[in-house]
């Protein structure tokens, strides 16, 4: 299912039978259609409600107040780049740059074959390795902007 726009209604169905159609489970549905998905599509958020008797105010809270949760489709591959002090001293503007360059994307944005998202954060966690690019959870440190382009080709 990843990368249409829509999701199987069936599937939406079976997450939320595995947690027995229990309201206390909604965030864990919640982050299984993500997961699944790379994003909330309305349709699958109006179905939970249903199900689960819990409001679309509710749901629409929680899905805009995690970080984890997106109401908009996101590629495939999640590439995050680190802004943070360490990391932007040593060239991370510059990475940002090659990035930029080679998908097209700024900030914020997804590519229209839902292939990559891109996304600038604060800090990582591993400065001494800066800068990072952190794609699907996988940390590539000491990036310079001459190397995007190889790390970019594993993810194709």
């Amino acid at each position: 299912m990843r990368g249409s726009a829509a999701m199987d209604m069936d599937r939406v169905d079976q997450i939320i039978e595995k947690y027995n159609g229990e309201a206390s489970s909604l965030i864990q549905v919640l982050l299984d259609i993500q997961a699944e998905n790379n994003w909330l599509p309305r349709e699958a958020l109006e179905r939970i409600s249903e199900k689960l008797q819990v409001s679309m105010t509710r749901i629409l809270h929680i899905a805009t107040f995690y970080k984890a949760f997106s109401l908009v489709p996101k590629g495939r591959h999640q590439i995050h780049i680190c802004m943070g002090t360490a990391c932007h001293v040593r060239g991370a503007p510059r990475v940002l740059d090659a990035v930029q360059e080679i998908t097209g994307l700024s900030p914020g944005e997804t590519d229209l074959d839902l292939k990559f998202s891109l996304e600038t954060v604060n800090c990582l966690g591993c400065c001494a390795l800066g800068p990072v690019v952190e794609i699907d959870g996988k940390a590539h440190g000491k990036v310079s902007p001459s190397d995007v382009g190889s790390i970019l080709e594993q993810y194709e």
